[in-house]
């Protein structure tokens, strides 16, 4: 679908419900907190809803957010490339998604109809830049919530998968008066005690291999629950084990369920970490991926380990 019809169908429909990731980012949020409020200015019902509870770091984007009442018609998927992604408070939109819009090249085409910019940085970026071409009004909010996504999706424009489009949109987000440099201190400068004594154990038990080109980092729910704190203070951990020099695959092990982890794959120019989570059923981005397997810790690290060492030694 173009913009043209994307337009369309938003006049066209109604009742929205407005699904994000699980363990969700900024670029998720921040597109379905900024889409709630174009369609609400619409006219439309809208909400947003998530697997967890937003979480209290991203509060900005929705401190002014009030639930409506209404039987949903329209099902809305943002920054979402596969459905198993919503997680599993939200399986019976299984099958069910109206509509995607999304920036992963991974996007396996859940939804009836589809909207992707494999190209773009952030979903944020495809939704600003739709608006901008549709007309459609860009309040203080919607600038906030589509900068909040560009940003985080770039690790504040440092990523490789920054294009100058990113910075053009930032640059025209800055000037609806956004508080920007709050954004950029609350998202990557700031961080609670807690946070801090999670990374420094993660940094102290990271493991090494292959000649110290991949590092891994383990996460139980029996380390989480006996640190003492608090479950969302072990997000986004997966830049870590890739910030050690020499290391060009870093990998964070998270265990979701018994048996079940969430790997989280972060690579540089070298390798493509989409293409090693999709020997999984995962994927993502070129250097930022994702994917679930099952069985227990040391199965999973030994598959993990394995696929490692076939790509290395095809990058000798």
């Amino acid at each position: 679908m173009d913009f043209d019809g994307l337009y369309d169908y938003f006049k066209t429909h109604d009742n929205y419900l407005i699904l994000t990731h699980k363990s969700p980012d900024g670029d998720t949020l921040g597109c379905g907190f900024a889409l709630c409020s174009v369609l609400r200015d619409m006219g439309k019902n809208a909400n947003v809803i998530n697997n967890e509870n937003f979480p209290v770091r991203y509060n900005f984007l929705y401190e002014d957010y009030y639930y409506e009442e209404f039987e949903a018609q329209t099902i809305v998927a943002v920054d979402v490339a596969d459905e198993k992604l919503l997680g599993s408070r939200l399986t019976k939109y299984f099958g069910n998604v109206d509509l995607c819009i999304d920036h992963h090249v991974s996007n396996t085409g859940y939804a009836k109809n589809t909207v992707v910019d494999p190209d773009a940085s952030a979903a944020a970026l495809v939704l600003y830049e739709f608006f901008k071409e549709k007309g459609i009004r860009i309040t203080n909010l919607v600038a906030k919530c589509l900068y909040t996504g560009i940003a985080t999706d770039t690790g504040c424009f440092k990523f490789e998968n920054t294009i100058p489009r990113a910075h053009i949109a930032a640059a025209e987000l800055m000037q609806y008066d956004i508080n920007f440099s709050h954004i950029n201190r609350k998202m990557f400068d700031t961080k609670s005690k807690q946070r801090l004594m999670v990374e420094q154990m993660m940094i102290a038990s990271m493991e090494y291999y292959f000649n110290d080109r991949c590092s891994v980092i383990c996460l139980t729910k029996k380390l989480m629950s006996e640190s003492g704190v608090e479950p969302a203070e072990f997000d986004g951990l997966a830049s870590i084990p890739l910030s050690v020099e020499g290391v060009v695959i870093g990998i964070t092990i998270k265990q979701r369920h018994e048996n079940v982890f969430k790997l989280s794959v972060r690579t540089t120019e070298a390798l493509d970490a989409s293409a090693f989570c999709k020997r999984f059923g995962g994927g993502g981005h070129i250097r930022a991926a994702g994917c679930e397997i099952e069985g227990t810790l040391e199965e999973v690290k030994s598959k993990v380990l394995t696929e490692v060492s076939a790509i290395l030694e095809n990058d000798q």
